[in-house]
């Protein structure tokens, strides 16, 4: 099932320790984190701008709405927000049309969550239309369901994408794991109240109570996302 709705289920801390996995897309799945900054960079240099590589670290990871906005902003470019964002979705989607190349340990880790049927959530901030081309790849049945960027009230650092995955799938959040490689989403799994494995791609994560880093999806299994997981008396 893909859904964005919250089902009428009443989350509690009772069963297992780990109820649902929840995983961001762009820089955690799939190596494509570049891919939005080339695009970017493209875009703007047509527009007779050039993009600071210190603008990179400010918009990656967040949502198009506000990483636009900042682009839009800081150069001055005569172009309005929504026609950059059909712009950057329409190249994107190209850049990925024959091949979306995954991080290394993605595949194994979602073969792995679904082989013991762990409730499971594609939390991005990406649109629908991009992450369903994605799906494609990453295969739409490895998710209970998915959450996209243009279909929250508030999305990344926000924790409502976090809190709508976790109260679908019927989830406590301090029982989910989630896996983000950015400090705009490891923010918005945090203030959800989630436990947070950080696997940076692009800029650095400090180190932070509750929080654990790992340089690559190759070091998370199923055993230690359990391990991550203190069970409630």
């Amino acid at each position: 099932m893909t859904s964005t709705v919250p089902a009428a289920v009443t989350r509690t801390t009772d069963g297992p320790a780990l109820q649902a996995v929840l995983l961001d897309m762009d820089g955690t799945l799939i190596d494509t984190e570049g891919f939005w900054w080339e695009i970017e960079e493209e875009i703007f240099g047509e527009l007779g701008h050039r993009l600071e590589q210190t603008w990179r670290d400010i918009v990656v990871g967040g949502p198009m709405s506000r990483s636009a906005a900042f682009l839009i902003e800081s150069t001055g470019a005569a172009i309005g927000l929504a026609e950059l964002s059909v712009l950057l979705n329409e190249r994107f989607e190209a850049r990925i049309a024959d091949q979306v190349p995954l991080m290394p340990g993605a595949e194994r880790l979602l073969a792995e969550l679904a082989r013991h049927n762990v409730p499971t959530a594609l939390v991005s901030a990406s649109h629908r239309r991009v992450i369903d081309q994605v799906l494609l790849t990453l295969g739409r049945d490895r998710f209970t369901m998915t959450v996209a960027g243009d279909e929250v009230p508030r999305t990344k650092p926000h924790p409502d994408p976090y809190l709508i995955a976790a109260q679908t799938l019927g989830a406590h959040p301090s029982r989910c794991a989630v896996i983000e490689d950015t400090a705009t989403g490891v923010a918005a799994a945090e203030a959800a109240g989630c436990r947070v494995v950080a696997v940076p791609s692009v800029g650095m994560i400090p180190a932070a109570p509750g929080r654990t880093i790992v340089r690559s999806l190759e070091e998370v299994d199923l055993a230690f996302l359990r391990s991550l997981i203190t069970p409630l008396n």
